[in-house]
């Protein structure tokens, strides 16, 4: 199949890149590299089956160029960000759903037969009740929730109206190789994993029991492909369906440096969810999702990975 990764060259879009690659697809991989990486993508770049292209998804007539044949494009361009969003609005607007409109207007004219999207467990905000469920009402709380619950409605319509297939896949917290620690918005474990390297506590927002759902990246890259090759439509969480607590996370990854550091505590940010956990169940009965690596694994194979880098 030919395949195209918008956003291909980032934390989540470069391990689904070369998972495609490895498979034996032809993978044409847009990004802007503003926060994707060609290094990322060293494995695969001499693979005469990929191409790389530096360009946006907010130039609609470009990006239907790039589509042109392609069997499915796999969207995950976005501005990648919760903080970020609140601090600049319309440019998450712009590149988040302005993108995934553009990406669906592509593979509509294109006549491509599906979208995977790239959504987010932060549609679900705060709202009562867990483990979340697909069916659950949400209740976005930044810019960067409203951009990816919206994006997943544009993908319902164009489905019902243009016959595109559109599958939403709700990331909870995917973590592993290549999340830059450095960001200003960094998630928190790339945070901790750096601070404890350097001899540092983790800094903990909030109390630390505010809990998460901790998913591995390559869980997340195969479920990207199974949904493809699947006829599965619809919105579906992408998770562990496991719930840790940001001081459980600290707790375990002292234990895996075998360091005694007392983490740091500061005040909890705006627009932070306080409960999340994922119900998988929908994802496993429609396209045979299950995840392979256990917090721990996964947090291991991380640690190995960046102090190899």
């Amino acid at each position: 199949m030919h395949y195209v990764v918008s956003g291909g060259a980032g934390f989540i879009g470069s391990h689904l890149s070369e998972a495609l690659a490895s498979s034996g697809h032809d993978v044409t991989i847009i990004d802007d590299l503003s926060t994707g990486k060609e290094e990322y993508l060293s494995s695969i770049l001499t693979n005469p089956h990929v191409t790389c292209i530096r360009d946006t998804v907010q130039d609609v007539i470009s990006l239907a160029r790039h589509c042109e044949g392609a069997d499915g494009i796999f969207h995950l361009a976005a501005m990648v960000s919760v903080p970020g969003s609140i601090e600049y609005p319309l440019r998450s607007h712009e590149a988040t759903l302005t993108g995934t409109l553009n990406v669906l207007l592509a593979a509509r004219d294109c006549g491509i037969r599906k979208v995977v999207h790239a959504s987010s467990a932060a549609v679900y905000g705060n709202l009562p009740g867990l483990p979340k469920r697909e069916d659950m009402p949400v209740d976005p709380l930044s810019p960067y929730a409203v951009a990816k619950y919206a994006g997943e409605q544009y993908c319902r319509v164009f489905s019902a109206l243009y016959g595109v297939e559109t599958a939403s896949l709700r990331y909870f917290n995917v973590f592993g190789p290549r999340q830059d620690p450095r960001s200003d918005y960094a998630a928190v474990i790339p945070r901790f994993i750096a601070r404890i390297r350097a001899g540092e506590s983790p800094l903990i927002f909030g109390n630390g029991m505010q809990t998460r759902d901790f998913v591995y990246v390559k869980d997340v890259a195969k479920a990207n492909i199974q949904v493809m090759e699947a006829k599965s439509q619809g919105v579906f969480n992408i998770a562990s369906g496991r719930e840790t607590s940001v001081n459980d996370l600290a707790a375990i990854l002292l234990d895996l440096f075998n360091v005694k550091f007392e983490p740091e505590y500061y005040p909890e940010r705006p627009g932070e969810v306080t409960r999340s956990v994922a119900d998988i169940s929908l994802a496993r009965q429609a396209f045979g999702y299950h995840p392979q690596f256990s917090l721990r694994d996964g947090l291991s194979e991380t640690i190995s990975h960046m102090q190899s880098a």
